[in-house]
C-alpha cells in the first residue's frame, strides 16, 4: 500500500493527542473494528473539542481533525480493499482535502479507479464506504476514473475546483499524479477561464444575500465577505501560482505583510465562530442564526454592559471582519484581473484630470502619494467613480493608498469648504450615489468624514424588524431612494418615481436617508437625536434655512407617517387633519412618503406588502387634499360621510328603496371607515341576502386597500367575534385590519382585510371557497366549534421576549375608549383579545393590527354594550385581567 505524503508536513505530533492503539486490533475485519473505530473517533473528538475550549488555535483543530479522520481512512482502506489497495487511490477533496476539517463537516472523498470496470473492486468500495458511515462519519463520495476527472471536470468547474485541493489518503500514487495531470491548466480551465468563472459564480453568490453579509442572520461560509470569499482567493492563486498559500500571495506583491495578516486573522475568526457553531448545533450549521448568538457571545467573552447586550458587541466583530474581508478580496480580484486577464501588462493610462487615471477600466492615482499633498483627493476619487460609470472600480495599489491615509480625514479636513463641496457634489451627481457611498464605507473613508456614521458601522439591531446592521439599513435606504429616479425601475413604484421627478432637491432626500437612523445605539429618541446631527450637518454644509429645517423635519419625523397609516384610522378626516397639521405642506409630504417607503423597504424585504403600499399611498392622497384645502378649512366628519354616502349612491345607480333603509341601521360610524366602493358593495350584498336567514360570507381577494377582504353579514352571537378570528387565523391568514358594525335589529357586518403568511393576498377560486364555507360553517354553528390555533411561533420569536403592555385612552372626537396593546406576536393573538372584550361585556368597533418583527403593537377601538366609553377603573381592570388571562394559554 501506498501513501502520499500530506502537502505540508502536519505542524504538530498529532499522534501524541490520540490513542492509536484502538486502531491496532488482531482481528482486521469490519465487525471487528467497528466498536473500536467509532470509540477512537468519539475520543478524539472530544480531545479536539477540549482544546478549542482551552484556545488552541483552530487552524491546528482543523488539521488535527483531519489528521484523526486520515488514520481511519487509512487503516480501514487496507483492510477492506486487500490487495487492490494498491491499484487504486482513495482522495481527500473539499475541505477536507484542505485539512480544514470542521466538527460537522462531511467527509468528501473521492474513489479513483483504474480505466477498467472490476465488480469485487465495487463490492468493496461499498464495503468500505458502508463501514465509514456505520462509525458515524458523514461520508459524501464520488468514484472516477481518470478520463472521468477530466471529461467531468470540464464540464463543471465545481468538480475541478474539487480536485485542486485533493490530497492522496492512500493507493496508488501514480494513478493520483495521473489525474492532476489531466486536470492541469495547461490541460483544462487555463487561469484565464478558471477566474472568470469563479468571478461569475462570485457575484451570483451575493446577488442571492443581496450583495450584503450584513444579514442580521448571516452565513459564515457562503455570505458576502465570509469564509467562501477567503476560498476564492486560494483557488485563483492555486490555478495560477500553482500554490494554495496565502502567503505567497505577499512574495508576488499581491499582498502588504499586514493585510496578509488582516486576512489571516479575518479566517481564523471566521473559523473558531463556525467551529464553535457546528459544536454547538451537532451538525454542519453555517448560518449565525438568533438560536445560537447569544450562547456563542458568551463562549467568546462578551458579555453585556451598560451600553450594549453582549451579543451586539459579538455580532459587530463579526460584521467589521467581514467588511475587511470583502475590501480585501475586491482588492485581490481587481489585482487577478489585472494579472490574468492583462498579462501585458497594466496597458496605457488614461487621464481623468491631474491626479487619477484608469488602466483597464480601473481607477487610479497617477501618484499614490497624492493623497499625502492633496488629501481633498480622498472625497475627489469617489466623485470621479461617478461621473465615468465606464470605470469597474480602483486598482487595488490606490485602495490601500486611501486606506492608509484616511487618518487625514480630520477635523481641520471636515472644515475645509473643499471637502464640504465634494461631499456635497457627490450627493448631488445623477447616478453612482449608492456604488460611491458604499465604497466610502468600505474603504473607511464615510466613517471617517460623519463620525456619527462610524458610529453605527457593525451596530446590529437586535430585533426581528431591522434584517441588516444599521449602517447597511442606512445604505439601503439611499439606495431606494435613489432606485426612484431609475427609469427602468419605474413600473416598481409608479407613484414614487412621478413624485421624486417633481422634487426640486434630490440631495436634501439623499441626507434625510443618511442620518434618519445614525444616532441608532446612544440611547434616547435617535429620531430627535439624529435631527440635531443633520441640523449640524446642514449648517455645516451651508444648506439655506429652509433646506436644513426641511432636513432635519423629516430624520426627527421619519416615523411619522408609517405609524399613522399603520395604527390609526386614515379615512377619518380628523386623524387626517391631525397628520396634515404636522406636515404643514405637500412639499414635505412628498419628502417623507419617499422617505417612508424607502425606509420601510430597507428594513426588511419581507415586511413590505400592498397592504402597507396601499395604506400609505391613501394616507398620502388623503393628506394632499387636506392641505389643498387648507388646514384652516379641515373637512368635518359630517361631510365626510355625506361624500361617502353619495358617491356610493352614485356607483349603485340610485337608491331602491331599499339601500338608504339599510343604511339606517348602520349607523354613521360605518360610512367613516369604509371607502364608497366599499359601500356600495356591501349594500348590494346585503340587500340580496335579506331574505336568507343564515350568515353571509364575501371574499374580495384583490380589495383597494391591497389586501384579501373578508365581508361578514348575519345574527349577532355571543363570543362570534372571537370564532371568526379564531377560524380566520386557522385556515393561515394574518388579519391586518378589522371593522365592526353592529346593526340596530341585532346584526353584525364585519370586515376585515387579511393576507396570506407570505404577505400576499388570497388567490385561487378554490382557496375563496375553502375560506367562505369554513367561516360560514362555524357563524351558523349554534356551539362554539372551540378552534384552537396550530401554527407554531416561529423560531426567531422565542429570542426577544417582549413584555405585554396595556394603555387605555380616550378618543374624544369618535366618543370610543382606544385600548394599546403591545405583546408578543403570537398565533390566535386577535382571537384571544376578542374573547377578553366578550368577558368584559366590551363591543370592539375598530381594530387596527400592526406587527413589527415579534412585537405586536395594536389599537382596539371599544365601547361598553350601550356604546358608550370605558370610564371606569373596574372596567379597565376587567380587561387587563382577561387580556393576560388568554394570552397566557397556549390555545385560542
Amino acid at each position: 500500500m501506498h501513501r502520499s505524503p500530506p502537502s505540508t508536513s502536519p505542524s504538530t505530533d498529532f499522534a501524541a493527542w490520540f490513542d492509536l492503539a484502538a486502531l491496532q486490533q488482531d482481528d482486521a475485519t469490519a465487525s471487528a473494528l467497528l466498536a473500536p473505530v467509532k470509540q477512537y473517533l468519539a475520543d478524539g473528538n472530544r480531545v479536539i473539542a477540549d482544546r478549542f475550549e482551552r484556545g488552541t488555535d483552530v487552524a491546528l483543530l482543523l488539521e488535527a481533525r483531519s489528521w484523526l479522520v486520515d488514520q481511519v481512512l487509512c487503516h480501514c482502506w487496507s483492510c477492506c480493499m486487500g490487495d487492490d489497495a494498491e491499484t487504486l487511490a482513495l482522495v481527500a477533496v473539499g475541505g477536507y482535502g484542505r485539512s480544514e476539517l470542521m466538527p460537522g463537516s462531511d467527509v468528501d472523498l473521492m474513489l479513483l479507479m483504474p480505466d477498467v470496470e472490476d465488480a469485487r473492486i465495487n463490492s468493496q468500495a461499498e464495503t468500505l464506504l458502508t463501514f465509514l458511515w456505520d462509525v458515524g462519519l458523514d461520508v459524501g463520495h464520488s468514484v472516477r476514473t481518470v478520463a472521468d476527472c477530466a471529461e467531468q471536470s470540464l464540464a463543471d468547474i465545481t468538480v475541478v475546483t474539487n480536485l485542486m485541493e485533493s490530497r492522496l489518503l492512500a493507493g496508488s500514487s501514480s494513478l493520483y499524479a495521473d489525474m492532476q495531470a489531466a486536470t492541469a491548466p495547461d490541460k483544462i480551465w487555463n487561469s484565464r477561464d478558471f477566474f472568470e468563472t469563479k468571478l461569475g459564480e462570485q457575484r451570483a453568490r451575493h446577488r442571492k444575500y443581496h450583495g450584503s453579509g450584513y444579514n442580521l442572520e448571516p452565513n459564515i461560509k457562503e455570505g458576502p465577505g465570509g469564509l467562501r470569499d477567503i476560498q476564492m482567493i486560494t483557488w485563483v492563486t492555486k490555478r495560477h501560482f500553482g500554490t494554495a498559500s496565502l502567503e505567497q500571495l505577499v512574495e508576488h506583491g499581491f499582498l502588504t505583510d499586514s493585510e496578509y495578516q488582516t486576512l489571516v486573522d479575518g479566517r481564523t475568526q471566521l473559523w473558531r465562530t463556525r467551529f464553535a457553531l457546528h459544536t454547538l448545533t451537532g451538525r454542519s450549521e453555517d448560518r449565525l442564526l438568533f438560536d445560537y448568538q447569544r450562547t456563542l457571545a458568551e463562549q467568546f467573552g462578551y458579555l453585556n454592559d451598560a451600553r450594549r447586550l453582549g451579543v451586539e458587541a459579538f455580532m459587530r466583530e463579526y460584521y467589521r471582519t467581514i467588511m475587511e474581508l470583502s475590501r480585501l478580496n475586491e482588492m485581490l480580484l481587481q489585482l487577478f484581473h489585472e494579472e490574468i486577464l492583462h498579462p501585458e501588462g497594466p496597458g496605457e493610462p488614461v487621464a481623468l484630470g491631474k491626479r487619477f487615471q484608469s488602466r483597464h477600466g480601473y481607477l487610479e492615482a497617477v501618484d499614490t502619494g497624492i493623497f499625502s499633498y492633496n488629501p481633498m483627493a480622498l472625497l475627489e476619487i469617489f466623485l470621479l467613480l461617478q461621473q465615468h460609470p465606464e470605470l469597474h472600480g480602483v486598482r487595488a495599489d490606490t485602495v490601500r493608498a486611501l486606506r492608509s491615509h484616511c487618518n487625514l480625514i480630520d477635523e481641520e479636513f471636515r472644515n475645509d469648504i473643499r471637502a464640504r463641496s465634494l461631499f456635497m457634489e457627490i450627493l448631488r451627481q445623477p447616478q453612482g450615489i449608492t456604488n460611491a457611498l458604499r465604497r466610502m464605507n468600505l474603504y473607511g473613508v464615510l466613517a471617517a468624514y460623519l463620525p456619527a456614521f462610524g458610529n453605527v458601522v457593525g451596530l446590529m439591531q437586535y430585533d426581528l424588524v431591522h434584517v441588516y446592521t444599521v449602517d447597511e439599513h442606512i445604505l439601503m435606504v439611499v439606495r431606494n431612494l435613489r432606485r426612484f429616479t431609475v427609469h427602468e425601475y419605474a413600473t416598481e413604484f409608479p407613484l414614487c418615481s412621478h413624485i421624486v421627478g417633481t422634487l426640486p432637491k434630490l440631495e436634501l432626500l439623499y441626507i434625510a436617508g443618511l442620518f434618519h437612523d445614525i444616532a441608532k445605539g446612544r440611547g434616547g429618541d435617535h429620531s430627535k437625536l439624529g435631527s440635531s446631527d443633520a441640523y449640524e450637518f446642514c449648517t455645516h454644509h451651508h444648506l439655506s434655512e429652509y433646506d436644513t429645517r426641511l432636513v432635519t423635519w423629516l430624520v426627527k419625523q421619519h416615523l411619522l407617517m408609517s405609524s399613522t397609516a399603520q395604527s390609526q384610522d386614515i379615512d377619518d378626516p380628523v386623524v387626517v387633519n391631525r397628520f396634515a397639521s404636522v406636515v404643514e405642506d405637500t412639499v414635505r409630504l412628498d419628502y417623507l412618503y419617499l422617505l417612508t417607503v424607502a425606509d420601510i423597504r430597507a428594513t426588511n424585504p419581507k415586511l413590505w406588502n400592498n397592504w402597507k403600499d396601499t395604506l400609505l399611498k391613501q394616507l398620502y392622497y388623503n393628506t394632499r387634499r387636506a392641505l389643498q384645502r387648507g388646514l384652516q378649512d379641515p373637512m368635518q366628519r359630517s361631510e365626510r360621510i355625506e361624500q361617502v354616502k353619495a358617491a356610493a349612491l352614485d356607483d349603485l345607480g340610485g337608491d331602491d328603496g331599499r339601500y338608504t333603509t339599510l343604511w339606517q341601521r348602520l349607523g354613521d360610524e360605518y360610512f367613516l371607515h369604509h371607502v364608497p366602493s366599499q359601500v356600495a358593495a356591501h349594500t348590494r350584498l346585503v340587500a340580496d341576502h335579506a331574505a336568507d336567514n343564515g350568515c353571509m360570507v364575501s371574499v374580495e381577494p384583490d380589495s383597494e386597500r391591497g389586501g384579501t377582504e373578508i365581508f361578514i353579514y348575519g345574527k349577532s352571537k355571543e363570543r362570534l367575534f372571537s370564532r371568526i378570528t379564531s377560524v380566520i387565523e386557522q385556515l393561515g391568514l394574518n388579519v391586518v385590519d378589522a371593522g365592526v358594525v353592529s346593526t340596530d335589529d341585532d346584526h353584525i357586518l364585519d370586515t376585515f382585510h387579511v393576507l396570506e403568511e407570505n404577505g400576499q393576498p388570497v388567490a385561487g377560486d378554490a382557496r375563496m371557497t375553502e375560506i367562505q364555507e369554513t367561516l360560514r360553517q362555524s357563524i351558523d354553528s349554534d356551539e362554539d366549534a372551540g378552534w384552537h390555533i396550530n401554527r407554531r411561533r416561529p423560531r426567531q420569536h422565542q429570542h426577544f421576549p417582549i413584555k405585554t403592555h396595556i394603555a387605555f385612552r380616550q378618543d374624544e372626537d369618535s366618543q370610543r375608549t382606544i385600548m394599546e396593546l403591545t405583546t408578543a406576536d403570537r398565533p390566535g393573538l386577535l382571537s384571544r383579545i376578542g374573547r377578553a372584550f366578550a368577558d368584559c361585556d366590551v363591543r370592539l368597533w375598530n381594530a387596527k393590527i400592526a406587527t413589527f418583527g415579534t412585537r405586536a403593537e395594536d389599537f382596539y377601538y371599544i365601547t361598553d354594550l350601550e356604546n358608550r366609553p370605558l370610564t371606569e377603573k373596574a372596567q379597565f381592570a376587567c380587561l387587563e385581567k382577561a387580556v393576560e388571562k388568554y394570552l397566557a394559554r397556549n390555545g385560542s
